[in-house]
């Protein structure tokens, strides 16, 4: 199963997770652990994969541009590419593997985030037994950024054994504990969710049905001002944002390379025993990436009285290649789940102070919503 925070807090006693500054508190999330920059990045010319057996330092003497001291605020320019080494580095048992995935405001900042390792030739692939540093690949692909060292813009999960839920699992889990409903159907109208190789869910151009015309989507501006990453809720959204309402989308056509931010139209519920991982980029549905921000921790949308079970979920939208059209309960994506190793300490929501729990349709923590 997925490893849990007390699984975590255990490895780090034993030298398995390894930190060059000790943990900060909430760092340990309830089934993954936040990755921190260290104190130097590299602005590279072009990302890169080494190769087999190969470290990842030995690519700079070719690639490296310059370097910048994170331990004062740096500037990361749009379409730039920075190389950092974390804080953090493993010493993993032959039995335990994992992977990364950008933080959910990491996604919604459009900012392009890859886990590096020594020698291996795959992104945010961390395989069993691993012993060395990591490093992370950053390049922000819409907004200039300010980053420092210590900032958390990936998390790691890790895993031991076979995790994978099966569909006839989640067609039994949803009979238990429903993982998904239709926020605009009443409970007892509700059909059964699309279970086929994961958990499919639509997007949601319809918005609140109480306001005349609703916004229902974000879309980036272009040419703005840096985001501090330590700035929560410092910056006014409309000098980011291009607010899309439902009369502005009939059809939605999304055009190549903008970035949008929209919603779900169901509620997801993730039950306290299980995590899940959003399939970021699926042909299937056109060539459309959903999430940039994949890991969802055990308690998302989950009610601890059985009566408002579901929480939207927030898409990091990109089209690419050829403009593409959207429509209202469209198909667009879908949830892998994962068993836990053991049921976690914490679960997601406003006790460890998450902060998106309850969300609707939101904005990354760092601008005002209105």
């Amino acid at each position: 199963g997925v490893l849990v925070d007390t699984n975590l807090h255990a490895l780090v006693q034993q030298g398995v997770l390894r930190a060059s500054h000790p943990l900060i508190e909430g760092q340990v999330q309830p089934a993954s652990v936040d990755l921190r920059l260290g104190p130097k990045a590299y602005r590279i010319q072009a990302g890169f994969l080494p190769r087999a057996g190969e470290p990842v330092a030995n690519y700079l003497a070719n690639l490296s541009m310059y370097e910048l001291d994170l331990t004062q605020p740096q500037i990361f320019e749009k379409g730039g590419v920075y190389l950092v080494p974390l804080m953090e580095s493993l010493a993993l048992p032959p039995h335990i593997q994992g992977g990364a995935s950008p933080k959910s405001s990491t996604g919604r900042l459009d900012i392009f985030v890859r886990l590096l390792l020594d020698g291996v030739g795959t992104y945010d692939t961390v395989p069993a037994g691993y012993t060395g540093p990591l490093y992370l690949e950053i390049s922000p692909l819409t907004f200039p950024i300010i980053a420092r060292a210590g900032d958390r813009l990936s998390q790691l999960r890790l895993r031991q054994g076979d995790v994978a839920v099966s569909d006839a699992e989640l067609h039994q889990l949803h009979a238990h504990v429903p993982i998904m409903r239709d926020l605009y159907q009443p409970l007892l109208e509700e059909t059964p969710p699309n279970i086929e190789g994961g958990l499919w869910f639509s997007i949601d151009l319809h918005g609140d049905v109480q306001a005349p015309n609703p916004v229902i989507g974000y879309r980036a501006k272009h040419h703005t001002q840096p985001v501090d990453l330590a700035r929560v809720g410092g910056y006014n959204l409309h000098q980011y944002w291009e607010p899309i309402r439902r009369n502005d989308c009939t059809p939605l056509i999304l055009y190549p390379e903008e970035f949008y931010i929209f919603a779900s139209r169901e509620g997801v519920c993730i039950p306290p025993t299980y995590a899940a991982e959003m399939v970021a980029y699926d042909t299937r549905i056109g060539e459309i990436r959903v999430h940039y921000a994949g890991f969802f921790d055990p308690g998302f949308g989950y009610d601890p009285t059985g009566s408002a079970h579901g929480t939207t979920a927030v898409l990091e939208v990109r089209a690419h290649d050829v403009p593409c059209v959207l429509n209202d309960a469209q198909p667009i994506g879908r949830f892998l789940f994962e068993r836990l190793l053991q049921p976690s300490t914490t679960l997601y929501g406003s006790g460890i102070a998450s902060n998106y729990a309850g969300q609707g349709l939101k904005l990354a923590k760092q601008f005002r919503m209105e």
